[in-house]
Formats: C-alpha cells, sequence, structure tokens
C-alpha cells in the first residue's frame, strides 16, 4: 500500500477540493462527479504537491463518476488495478485513500458493511472506514490494492456509515469512454451516449438532461480581481485555487495564502519560517523594524508570518491596482524573505514551503 498514494490526487476547484486517482493501464484521472460539478478546467495536485491543470472531459452524474485529462500525463506508476472478478463480501477490509479536508494523502481502515447497499435507482458499496469531505472522488481499495470502489459520500449526522460507486459501475464507465481529445462530454445514461453540446434532451433517445450540467461556476468579482494578481506572476490561477474565494498556492519555496476574511477584508498571507530556538534578540529587531511595508511581519505559534490584508471596498476605488500589485509582490517578497530568514538567523524553513 505504501506506494499507491503515487496514484492518488488532490482535485482542487474554486467550490473545494476531493480526490481522485489513476488505475494501472490508464491515463484518465478518475473522481466523483459532484467533485467537479460546475467545473471544465481544475488544478490536480499530485502526493509531491506538484500542480497540474486538467480538463474535465466525461460526467456522467447518474453514476456521479468523472474523469479528467492532463496534456502529456502518462500514467506509469499505479499500483491500483482493476478486476471485474473480485468479489466482495461483508466484513472484508477495506481502505479509504485520499485528501480529507484538503489535508495531505490519508489512509482509514474499515470493513465493508454491505457489498450492494441500494439507495435511490443505484446500488453502492458500505463501509464502517472514516470518510470525510474531501475523500470524495478517491479510491476504496482492497488489502492487494485492487479497487473495490470509488469513494463518493457519507450520512452527515452519522459516525461509520460511507459509500462508494461500485468497481463494476466504473468498469463500465472506463469501457465505453474511448475518446482522447479534451473535450467535454456528458454521459446520457439512458442510451450510454455522449451530448458535447448543451442540450435539454439526449439527441440519440430523448431522454431529459440538466442542462445546469454544462453550467460552470460563476467566479466573484474578487476571484477575479485576486486572479489577474495571480496571472501577472506567470501562474494559471486554476492552479491556485482552494476553494470559494480562497487560494494557496508556492511561490518559490513560500506558500501563499490568500483568502477572504470575514466578508471584510481580502487578505494575503505567508508563513515563513520557524523561530530557532536561541539567539532570538537580533531576529525580533529585524521582525520591529516595520521594513516590508506595505506589509507586516509577525509571529504567531512560533512561526515568522508576512502578510497583507486590505478591505473589500477598497478594491473598488483608484487605489485597485495598487492592491492588486501589493498582492502580486507579497508572493516575491515571501519567496525572497524565507531564505533571508534562514541564512541570516538560522531559521528552518516552515513546514508549508516546498
Amino acid at each position: 500500500m505504501e506506494n499507491i498514494k503515487k496514484s492518488v490526487f488532490k482535485i482542487i476547484t474554486a467550490s473545494g477540493t476531493g480526490s481522485g486517482f489513476v488505475i494501472s493501464g490508464k491515463n484518465h484521472i478518475i473522481t466523483n462527479y459532484h467533485v467537479v460539478a460546475g467545473e471544465k478546467i481544475v488544478a490536480v495536485e499530485d502526493y509531491k504537491k506538484d500542480r497540474f491543470v486538467a480538463n474535465v472531459v466525461m460526467v456522467n452524474p447518474e453514476v456521479d463518476l468523472a474523469f479528467l485529462t492532463i496534456d502529456g500525463f502518462e500514467n506509469h506508476e499505479t499500483e491500483i488495478t482493476l478486476n471485474e472478478d473480485i468479489v466482495l463480501s461483508n466484513t472484508q477490509k477495506v481502505y479509504i485513500n485520499g485528501y480529507p479536508f484538503g489535508m495531505p494523502y490519508t489512509i482509514t481502515e474499515g470493513i465493508i458493511s454491505s457489498p450492494s447497499q441500494p439507495m435511490g435507482a443505484r446500488r453502492y458499496i458500505q463501509t464502517d472506514a472514516a470518510v470525510n469531505p474531501g475523500n470524495s472522488g478517491g479510491p476504496m481499495l482492497n488489502k492487494m490494492g485492487n479497487l473495490v470502489g470509488v469513494t463518493t459520500s457519507k450520512f452527515t449526522n452519522a459516525d461509520n456509515v460511507g459509500f462508494g460507486v461500485k468497481h463494476n459501475d466504473l468498469i463500465k464507465e472506463i469501457d465505453d469512454f474511448t475518446y482522447s481529445d479534451n473535450s467535454f462530454r456528458v454521459k446520457c445514461d439512458s442510451c450510454d451516449g455522449y451530448i458535447e453540446q448543451e442540450t435539454e434532451f439526449c439527441s440519440s433517445c430523448g431522454n431529459d438532461m440538466d442542462i445546469s450540467i454544462w453550467e460552470e461556476f460563476e467566479k466573484s468579482h474578487f476571484a477575479n480581481f485576486v486572479e489577474e494578481s495571480m496571472t501577472e506572476l506567470g501562474m494559471d490561477p486554476v492552479l491556485g485555487r482552494a476553494g470559494r474565494d480562497s487560494w494557496e498556492f508556492h511561490q518559490g519555496s513560500a506558500q501563499i495564502r490568500i483568502f477572504v476574511y470575514n466578508r471584510d477584508y481580502l487578505i494575503a498571507t505567508s508563513p515563513l519560517n520557524q523561530l530557532p530556538k536561541q539567539n532570538l534578540q537580533e531576529l525580533l529587531e529585524y521582525l520591529l523594524q516595520k521594513n516590508v511595508e506595505p506589509y507586516s511581519l509577525a509571529i504567531y505559534e512560533n512561526k515568522i508570518f508576512i502578510s497583507y490584508r486590505t478591505h473589500l471596498s477598497d478594491i473598488f476605488t483608484d487605489h485597485a491596482d495598487t492592491i492588486k500589485e501589493n498582492i502580486k509582490n507579497l508572493s516575491l517578497k515571501a519567496d525572497d524573505l524565507d531564505n533571508f530568514f534562514k541564512d541570516t538567523y538560522g531559521c528552518e524553513m516552515a513546514i508549508e514551503a516546498k
């Protein structure tokens, strides 16, 4: 199980995070539809914290599955296998792999409580393994690394009740999808045809289609403002998204966090370095000199931060361009300062550093 993490990815959208994975012999990243709903382009992060832009190329809302593709990506390392002959049984051990709450890669262990639990019009695997927000779309594996299901949900007010899309349902989706381009396609669950253009009815069978499936998440004014600053850094803002009006990315070694706080302030900050164990006086004197304006340096839980704050109303004033420049330059300043504090005062890099 140790190398499984190389095959499991964090899926990052403007609405939140989920998980995804690749299986042996296939290059598409598999996840839940609800993880990427409202998006046609998302960010994918691997176990080394490297991020890539991925296109959503297939969604089937009825089965809650989606396929993503990354230009130039070839799957060489995966140890996750898919075998249609696997028989699932009660009390069989399973392992939930993914990124709960957007945290680093995590595995939880449990058993299959029911191999074919009916819910609505479909049957799911039920497990008592810990399933949390962010696990959705990740692989549910047996001890041999064989895929038994795709983690999809849990009951909100219940403990130890999680569910997964059955491996046989995924096999059908893989077998049916034969396209290799980056076009966005919606699968009709009635006739198994694929539809590229927004429509209320399937052109092949006439089945009702929900046109909202084609609609993309609409960014706020604040999101557009921040992402213009990120574009000036030379990065694709898709790679920096960490949820609604929230961004997290690395500029060089420094982790940058930008978010709207309490619906009042736009804050950009970076955890730079840990405080050294000794010889603090010179460092503290430097931190108090206010020589990084318009930014501020502060200490929180033995860690040095650089931060910038502006009221949301300010971005509608004549100072908007200056604020945008300040947000961009904080990223560059943070990348310089973490090395400065390390070389000058012997401060270890923050654990968030890359």
